[in-house]
């Protein structure tokens, strides 16, 4: 399982409010979730990212309320992973959950820079930045993990 893809960059603590506004919950839709995805931070975000793209962020991503719509709104928009040095646990989970992966790694998250396009190994763990043509290693995903995230989130993997 490898996802590749040019990085959207983000400091500390984003947190959910600012990955979905609260004002567009009373949404489900993941599509129209995915039209507001990093708005009040990141007004091009909707307009420049593509399928398959990669989120980087540095510290406690993920933060403040728990709610799903935050990693399902970034799956929606096409993301593919998101890295970051450390992820709030309730997002972590979520991430999880919706089916969307995650990666915690230091290194790569000071390292990668906006615009970088960068591969990503989950079965290895190796995080690959091929435009500074740079390695970093993350913990991999232990095979439940995986069997979650490839089955789409942790309901589809339980209907599997």
């Amino acid at each position: 399982m490898k996802a590749f893809g040019k990085v959207h960059k983000y400091g500390d603590n984003v947190d959910t409010d600012v990955i979905i506004p609260a004002r567009y919950l009373n949404s489900a839709d993941p599509k129209e979730l995915a039209q507001h995805c990093m708005e009040d931070i990141d007004k091009d975000f909707v307009s420049n990212v593509k399928e398959g793209d990669i989120m980087v962020a540095v510290q406690n991503f993920g933060c403040g309320s728990s709610r799903e719509h935050a990693p399902l709104s970034i799956k929606a928009s096409g993301i593919s992973c998101v890295i970051a040095s450390t992820f709030a646990r309730i997002f972590y989970r979520n991430a999880i959950n919706i089916g969307l992966p995650i990666l915690e790694c230091a290194e790569a998250a000071e390292n990668i820079d906006g615009g970088d396009e960068v591969e990503v190994d989950f079965d290895t763990g190796v995080i690959t930045n091929k435009t500074k043509s740079q390695t970093y290693k993350a913990q991999p995903f232990p095979d439940f993990m995986k069997d979650i995230i490839n089955a789409g989130g942790l309901l589809k993997s339980l209907k599997k």
